[in-house]
């Protein structure tokens, strides 16, 4: 009888520690469930673009809308940004690897469409503002 406790005890010591595991599972879309974070992908083009910065959402309700700014107009000062961006990420001495933590795989010979540009080109100015740079072509 003591055994079979013993074993009982066990089997339920066991099961309850995995048990909890089960159910929490989150299969959703991240950009779904946080409003903070924006994923942008086209497995046709290959390219993936993650916006995860707290206040970005809310700050972009504030700028001017889808269609305010021409396609073209967003290619060129994303080109300009990036460029910038890119340079500063390669002088870990004089900006901080925190704010340039990794280049920014933008092909001027992409067309990545207008919803990229335009959410691309509001995180620059997002980014400008929040942590007081100037990247080449922002705002003055």
């Amino acid at each position: 009888m003591k055994t079979f406790l013993l074993l009982l005890g066990l089997s339920l010591t066991i099961l309850s520690c995995g048990s909890g595991n089960t159910g929490i599972k989150d299969n959703s879309d991240p950009a779904a469930t946080n409003g903070d974070t924006i994923r942008i992908a086209n497995d046709n083009l290959e390219y993936e673009i993650i916006i995860i910065e707290p206040g970005f959402n809310s700050w972009l309700l504030g700028q001017p809308p889808r269609g305010h700014y021409g396609q073209s107009y967003l290619e060129t000062k994303n080109r300009m940004f990036v460029s910038d961006f890119n340079n500063r990420v390669l002088q870990p001495t004089r900006h901080s690897n925190n704010l340039y933590p990794e280049q920014i795989n933008y092909d001027v010979t992409v067309d990545y469409g207008y919803e990229v540009n335009y959410l691309l080109y509001n995180y620059f100015m997002y980014f400008q503002d929040k942590y007081k740079q100037r990247l080449t072509g922002g705002r003055n």
